[in-house]
């Protein structure tokens, strides 16, 4: 048996390639929509991908079991259990024998000598499910279980972002004891040997204290996860208030991949050659309004001018998470152009973005050279000293980092709004006629990100320098939750 795990570092989301060598027939499950890497090690290996699969409805990436399927002919197999609500779209189904199979709990998936059998484990989402795999050529019983969003290293999927980012209101609580009751039933009953191959690692937003490990084993999340003694002493009340505190915010792009996954990801194909463009070419599209530009270098560069009503997603590492908070396809469609050091740096970033449903990426330019001289306005965001904090008149002072983050410690007067959802909450904030808002993150990465979206927005925003950090460092005495409660 083969079993490789693909890891994206940008979203800490896990996809895996199950192969039989000797049938030549593979599986991938969660797979994202950029698919070339599952395409290599097929045929690295010398194996069909004849089957492709997901875990659940996924909120924070657009899945790519359609794209694969289309792709390569694979059977796509997708859950049919947790009610009507629950049901995977129409775009699932095809012309006769090619629509996705609807999966009900115990259902196997064949590959030679392997059997990947689906189990009901409620909670995360209503319909999830995770995989037993046995690998027949060596052993009767099942060595390992995908867990998706049911089991993490040292942690749960958390069972509150359908309230959070798909719209429902308190399922949280019923989720939460769905999760209880899957984990006697369905993971705890289980040999401590079995090993869990989770869809996420440290960094995801799919729960709130993920290891950092690739893997885990039923025995060693058993006798050491957080949740382990709420289970042994069969207290169901305590589990769920543990579970649900101090959960981090949801992305509000989350909802937007509820949607789409459910009905059914739109399929790309073959990628479509970007376009390179020149100062003088850019210059004219951006006069006509007709694209949007994505400087993706660091705040530091960006700091020293940047195209007016550019976006700032840094770097290609992170593309998929910071364009998300700053770019909503559902009303805007304009295309994007990329500053890339070169066509490969730039298609690597295009690849990133429409794991999260970000498709119009249609062009790049290597340097900023030329800019001015071809009519292009550049402009260094507007920044403020912490020294200068306190008799600069402003609207609000912006917290974007986590709710989690401000409750450790923020600046006195700060209002907090994550930046994942600031585009999405506007009504939350001064209009931008009444003035500047002054915004800071932990360090200055992410309050760039937002703060770039709040500019095309039309807002006046002042970026505190160095912010939290730089904040801490000229003598800022922060306020904490524990402080508030006590005062």
């Amino acid at each position: 048996m083969l079993l490789e795990r693909i890891y994206d570092e940008d979203l800490a989301q896990a996809s895996y390639f199950i192969g039989c060598q000797a049938k030549g027939e593979a599986l991938v499950v969660d797979p994202r929509r950029d698919l070339d890497v599952y395409l290599a090690i097929a045929e690295k290996n010398g194996m069909k991908i004849t089957s492709v699969t997901e875990t659940h409805i996924h909120a924070d990436y657009l899945s790519g079991t359609r794209e694969l399927a289309a792709a390569t002919g694979a059977q796509m197999y997708v859950s049919d259990e947790g009610g009507p609500d629950w049901t995977y779209g129409p775009e699932f189904d095809g012309p006769a024998g090619s629509g996705a199979i609807r999966m009900k709990h115990g259902h196997e998936i064949a590959l030679g000598n392997i059997t990947v059998k689906a189990v009901h484990t409620p909670g995360h989402t209503p319909e999830h499910m995770s995989f037993l795999v046995t690998d027949g050529a060596q052993a009767t019983e099942p060595g390992f279980m995908l867990t998706g969003d049911f089991v993490f290293v040292g942690d749960l999927g958390r069972p509150d972002l359908l309230d959070e980012a798909a719209g429902f209101v308190d399922t949280r609580f019923g989720g939460a004891k769905d999760l209880f009751k899957s984990l006697r039933e369905h993971f705890l009953t289980l040999p401590d040997y079995v090993q869990v191959l989770p869809a996420h690692g440290s960094g995801s937003a799919c729960g709130k204290a993920l290891g950092a490990i690739a893997q885990t084993t039923v025995g060693y999340e058993r006798n050491f996860a957080w949740w382990g003694k709420y289970l042994a002493a069969n207290d169901e009340q305590g589990f769920v208030d543990e579970l649900l505190s101090g959960q981090p915010d949801a992305h509000a792009y989350f909802g937007r991949m509820k949607v789409q996954n459910k009905v059914g990801p739109a399929i790309l194909g073959a990628n479509q050659e970007l376009t390179e463009y020149s100062a003088a070419e850019l210059a004219a599209a951006l006069e006509r309004d007709e694209v949007i530009f994505i400087d993706s270098r660091h705040n530091s560069e960006v700091h020293e001018g940047t195209v007016v009503g550019s976006l700032n997603i840094p770097g290609v590492a992170k593309a998929a998470s910071y364009g998300a908070w700053v770019y909503n396809p559902e009303v805007e469609d304009r295309p994007l152009v990329l500053l890339a050091e070169s066509r490969e740096a730039a298609e690597a970033m295009r690849d990133h973005l429409v794991r999260v449903g970000i498709d119009t990426a249609r062009g790049f330019i290597t340097s900023l050279a030329g800019f001015e001289a071809a009519g292009i306005q550049l402009a260094a965001p507007k920044m403020l000293a912490p020294a200068d904090l306190d008799g600069f008149e402003r609207t609000l002072l912006l917290d974007v980092r986590n709710k989690t983050e401000f409750a450790e410690g923020h600046l006195p007067g700060a209002a907090q709004l994550s930046g994942g959802r600031v585009l999405w909450h506007l009504d939350e904030l001064p209009s931008p006629s009444e003035g500047t808002i002054v915004t800071y993150c932990q360090s200055g990465v992410r309050n760039s990100v937002a703060a770039s979206a709040l500019r095309r927005e039309g807002y006046d925003v002042a970026e505190l320098s160095g912010s939290y950090l730089g904040w801490l460092a000229s003598g800022g005495q922060p306020v904490t939750e524990s402080a508030l409660v006590s005062a």
